[in-house]
């Protein structure tokens, strides 16, 4: 009998595992298990949305209210506020844009009405620019029947351009129709104190025979006028080139790496006349520079070729994916006609297997997919609705298109089976492009042309000159809020971007070749730097106070960017280690964000809303990004024929613009997909560097050196931003002119001299007081208490945070003197970095993970 009972009492255990594991083992972890056996994401339920399709998710669910900021969608699930009637439904039912809810809609004051059925709100700077932003172009309409002609003294070209009138008749096509040349009668007359080029082009006359060509054909320096070999002066172009650079005929330097490469640097193209033909094995493969490889290393998914072109146009003949094609289980590959129609195609047999063929899996339960079966002649597949994925073979889960870096032009929210696109301040999204768009003023760019500055308008296309007769314009800057321009050839500043007269002469000594600009529109300092003495610079924006940043290990330094919201800077150098490099604006904490795959690093430029860091690289003949650390690195453009040498660029809103010196001429294109490219300027003498002008170009934030009572931070020289690495970074630190360092407070300048005095008194008391000290060091916080004979004891609490074997650096507790007495009575500094400026009280302990001093001058 209890043998019949624990029989009875095993069966029905089996019995109830076998249940149970059939009923938990079908849903796995982080999955709901619907009534009719489907396995959902268990965050689906009670989302207002039935996706058991039986409705067992939305069961049982507690009542939803949305908050007063949300929309509630007719089916209860509640969207953000601002989506109600943006063109787009968000609610599953569509609810949020139905005619009835966006018939009530009112526009606010700030905002166009765009009328009829679609109750859109544009921008009202948006009205009559020239662009339908209203779906039905109500923005457009009704506009002044002057409001498409040139304003008065401009002259407007036959593809209805504007342009200056100084621009016409000048021997240029500038309307890029040619139409500003035509009807020109009389050839172009030159003043008394102007020479004629053989080009009819007008030049002062003191600009000849100084070794630098002004006119496009350099008669000015040609040997008829100045004697000599009439060799053109360059901006590369030096006495002697380095044992590691190859000089072109005409005096510039390269790199000897890159002669006879295939792809000309020289502006001569001289680094590739009297090359020997390369020609390859026939057992290797010929990359697109010349070189050759063997033929084994093409298509083996690595780059062996300088120029990738191993890597280009290779696709795998032998994949077997579609719904067309069928793999056989021995790897051959046969048309999907050919499976289950009772002939033996695969010669493993595995086209007709007899159990599976005919057999529809879908019916049963839904062949255990979470949304779509699919039946095959054999088996079946999963496939899921748009918006998701397979996240296994039968669950179909939620696309996070947000990944995807050109989802949006800004913002991107991921949420159930689809995504949205936002803005950010100050931008709005176009109802038509469904791109984001700067509210406010028309943007336009400026850019230099050798001899002078000129203007685009980018919706407008209005196209003019700001600033004649330069000699040498190069670099160039924006001070939007002052509307004043900044730009070198020997430093000068407009005081109105609009008014040449205005032109007043900042740094004209020291500078040997500066070549790069960027001004610090919150603290008020330029930086440039200078490809003649290797250096980076700052100086006050009245340039009464100047100092050398960063002197060592710098080749070619070029272009400079800053961020003086988080107090960085970024700079390129196309030296024999091509790099992109990162600092504080004060000059510490210097670190490399690019050193790999580049070559040529000419033009940055920040994209400030989206915080990426953007280049052109005249050798690779590419326009890239990264992010402000360095990573997540894109191509966004890669072209010899689109860009032959890219010399500087800008980025606003969805569009790059860039500067190529070996097509004369600015282009633009999208900057999310590379396309779209159009001509903006040609024909032009020498395009160097390019700016956007907008006010959103250069947020407004505080003066981090001037938030206290005292000016300036209190410093007797320079205040400069320090990079915001932490919540408690000091805010900025003072600098000294070349030749003397910061004082006892820190805030004063003294000669080095005295400087080398104090640090060694200093080092004498320390090693006393480390003698005289005990320690109980931890990693963080890290607490120092020390005794000595007659005096209490002091603790000292601080953090190591990233300190490493920075170990002896110590705190700067708020209002202490943390000195010691040296020769002549001053006070010697520890290495300590300064509080917020004023008296204003800084809770926090800082530190830098080196000294926070400036090299001085060569």
């Amino acid at each position: 009998m209890w043998t019949d009972i624990r029989t009875l009492l095993l069966f029905h255990s089996l019995v109830l595992r076998i249940y149970f594991s059939e009923a938990t083992d079908e849903c796995e972890d982080g999955q709901f298990q619907c009534n009719n056996k489907r396995c959902i994401p268990t965050i689906w339920r009670c989302d207002d949305d039935d996706d058991c399709s039986d409705n067992s998710d939305e069961e049982n669910c507690p009542r939803k209210t949305c908050a007063p900021a949300e929309f509630a969608c007719l089916n209860g699930q509640c969207v953000p506020g601002r989506w109600r009637c943006d063109g787009e439904p968000e609610c599953p039912d569509g609810s949020d844009e139905a005619e009835e809810t966006c018939s009530k809609q009112t526009c606010p004051p700030e905002k166009f009405d765009c009328g009829g059925s679609t109750n859109k709100c544009v921008s009202l700077s948006w009205r009559c620019d020239g662009e339908k932003d209203c779906e039905n172009g109500a923005d457009e309409e009704d506009c002044a029947s002057d409001a498409k002609a040139c304003p008065s003294g401009e002259f407007m070209c036959a593809n209805r351009k504007c342009l200056a009138i100084v621009h016409v008749c000048d021997g240029d096509d500038d309307c890029g129709d040619g139409s500003d040349e035509l009807k020109c009668t009389s050839p172009l007359t030159c003043g008394p104190n102007h020479l004629r080029c053989n080009t009819s082009e007008c030049v002062p006359l003191i600009w000849s025979c100084d070794g630098d060509p002004d006119c496009s054909d350099s008669s000015d320096e040609g040997p008829e006028r100045c004697g000599g070999d009439g060799v053109p002066y360059l901006p590369n172009r030096r006495t002697n080139c380095t044992a590691g650079e190859f000089r072109c005929a005409n005096g510039e330097c390269v790199r000897l790496t890159w002669k006879c490469d295939g792809d000309p640097d020289c502006k001569d193209k001289s680094d590739e006349s009297d090359c020997p033909l390369l020609t390859c094995r026939p057992d290797e493969f010929q990359c697109g520079d010349g070189s050759c490889i063997h033929g084994t290393k093409q298509c083996n998914k690595v780059h062996d070729c300088p120029d990738r072109s191993d890597e280009s146009g290779c696709v795998n003949a032998t994949k077997c994916e579609g719904p067309l094609k069928f793999l056989c289980k021995n790897g051959e590959c046969i048309d999907s006609s050919k499976v289950c129609d009772s002939v033996k195609d695969c010669k493993d047999r595995s086209d007709e297997p007899k159990k599976e063929c005919g057999l529809n899996e879908c019916m049963i339960n839904n062949g255990g997919c979470s949304h779509v079966c699919m039946d095959q002649p054999i088996g079946f597949e999963c496939q899921c609705p748009t918006g998701y994925q397979l996240l296994d073979k039968k669950t179909c889960g939620d696309i996070d298109e947000c990944e995807n870096p050109d989802a949006c032009s800004q913002i991107c929210i991921n949420y159930k089976g689809d995504f949205k696109c936002e803005c950010y301040e100050g931008y709005e999204m176009d109802p038509v492009t469904k791109t984001c768009k700067a509210e406010g003023k028309s943007p336009y760019l400026l850019f230099t042309n050798r001899h002078e500055i000129r203007r685009i308008d980018l919706v407008k296309r209005d196209y003019s000159q700001v600033v004649s007769t330069q000699k040498n314009a190069v670099a160039l800057d924006l001070d939007v809020a002052n509307n004043r321009t900044n730009y070198h050839q020997k430093f000068a500043f407009i005081h109105e971007a609009s008014d040449p007269s205005q032109q007043v002469p900042l740094l004209e000594s020291f500078l040997q070749t500066p070549v790069g600009l960027a001004l610090d529109w919150l603290q008020h300092n330029l930086y440039w730097t200078d490809s003649g003495d290797k250096s980076i610079s700052v100086a006050s924006v009245d340039a009464t106070k100047r100092r050398v940043l960063i002197n060592t290990d710098l080749s070619e330094p070029r272009a400079i960017a800053l961020d003086p919201h988080h107090g960085f800077m970024y700079w390129s150098d196309w030296g024999t280690r091509a790099k992109i490099e990162k600092a504080g604006m004060n000059g510490v904490d210097r670190q490399v964000l690019v050193a790999d795959n580049i070559e040529w690093p000419n033009g940055i430029t920040l994209d400030v809303a989206n915080r990426r860091l953007y280049w052109v690289d005249s050798k690779l003949h590419l326009i890239a990004s990264v992010d402000l650390n360095g990573a997540h690195r894109r191509t966004h453009m890669s072209s010899a024929e689109r860009l032959g040498h890219p010399y500087a660029l800008a980025v606003f809103e969805d569009r790059i613009y860039w500067t190529d010196r070996d097509r004369a001429a600015v282009f633009m294109a999208n900057r999310l997909t590379g396309q779209d490219i159009h001509t903006l300027a040609e024909n032009l003498n020498d395009p160097h560097d390019i700016v956007v002008f907008h006010q959103l170009r250069q947020p407004q934030g505080p003066d981090s050196c001037n938030l206290g009572s005292v000016a300036n931070g209190g410093c007797e020289y320079l205040c400069l931003k320090a990079p915001q690495i932490t919540e408690h970074s000091p805010k900025y630190t003072c600098a000294c002119p070349d030749g003397q360092d910061l004082g006892p407070d820190m805030r004063g300048c003294v000669p080095v001299v005295f400087g080398l005095v104090c640090a060694g008194v200093y080092l004498v008391w320390r090693n006393w007081r480390r003698d005289s000290t005990k320690s109980m060091n931890f990693d963080n916080p890290v607490y120092r208490k020390t005794t000595g004979e007659g005096e209490e004891d002091e603790i000292h609490i601080g953090r190591t945070d990233g300190m490493g074997h920075h170990a002896h650096h110590h705190p700067y507790p708020q209002g202490v003197n943390m000195g010691v007495v040296g020769a002549g009575g001053g006070t010697c500094p520890q290495f300590i970095t300064l509080p917020l400026g004023g008296n204003m009280p800084d809770p926090g302990t800082h530190w830098y993970t080196e000294q926070p001093m400036l090299s001085t001058a060569k």
